[in-house]
């Protein structure tokens, strides 16, 4: 998943890994660029993915160690180059994981939104956990990123909006009226706020939008996609 990394330099890794059996496959960056023939484009990919922290501590000295790498020929090869360790400061919680979806388009971290929590609740924003509690009819305001835009044929000019926040996903309807008022809000935000009236139907909650608000400032350099009108 690694963006740019191509799937001969994936299936050598694999390859080198599956005949070290539990060990690590290198103990060190020359070793990988060696052993597996990765070239300085494959390591930086890997380094900025953060996929060799483990070997520098964080992807910044990861990153460091790999552009001090050059490609040798045969004969100096086996030679050790010993280069002086780096220390820079690490990324911060919100760098790596906006570094992870730029680089893999998704985080093993907390979600975006976890960081943004508290500001999201001084605005009054409640969780998809909380909105499965709420009573239906109720008036919310929620925010999540925008993960699909749906605009089904037979549904008469309602857009169907699929949010995501650190504890799950929020159905959003958005009926023609409010669509043709909010519309840049509607298709243009990252990270979409809606204010409206939660309805449910058996286990199925949507949460009938009346208000759209781009949030996406909040967001800084996250670039997020999402799915829409497939």
């Amino acid at each position: 998943m690694v963006g740019g990394l191509s799937e001969a330099a994936a299936q050598r890794l694999i390859a080198a890994r599956s005949t070290q059996h539990s060990a690590p496959v290198c103990r060190d960056f020359e070793e990988i660029a060696t052993n597996v023939q990765l070239s300085r484009r494959d390591l930086r990919l890997l380094a900025e993915a953060g996929t060799l922290a483990s070997l520098a501590g964080h992807r910044r000295n990861a990153a460091w160690l790999v552009a001090g790498i050059e490609e040798r020929p045969p004969l100096l090869a086996p030679a050790t180059i010993v280069e002086s360790a780096a220390d820079l400061p690490a990324p911060t919680e919100g760098e790596d994981i906006v570094a992870d979806y730029a680089s893999l388009g998704l985080t093993l971290r907390r979600h975006p939104l976890a960081l943004l929590r508290p500001k999201l609740a001084r605005l009054h924003m409640i969780t998809a956990q909380e909105l499965l509690h709420t009573p239906a009819g109720k008036q919310v305001r929620v925010a999540g990123l925008v993960t699909c835009r749906q605009r089904p044929g037979t549904a008469s000019g309602v857009i169907f909006i699929t949010l995501e926040d650190e504890t799950g996903q929020i159905n959003v309807v958005v009926w023609r009226g409010v669509s043709e008022k909010q519309r840049r809000p509607l298709l243009a935000a990252s990270l979409l706020g809606v204010h409206g009236v939660l309805e449910r139907e058996g286990a199925v909650t949507h949460l009938i939008a009346g208000k759209l608000v781009d949030y996406s400032a909040l967001l800084g350099n996250l670039v997020t996609h999402s799915r829409d009108f497939h």
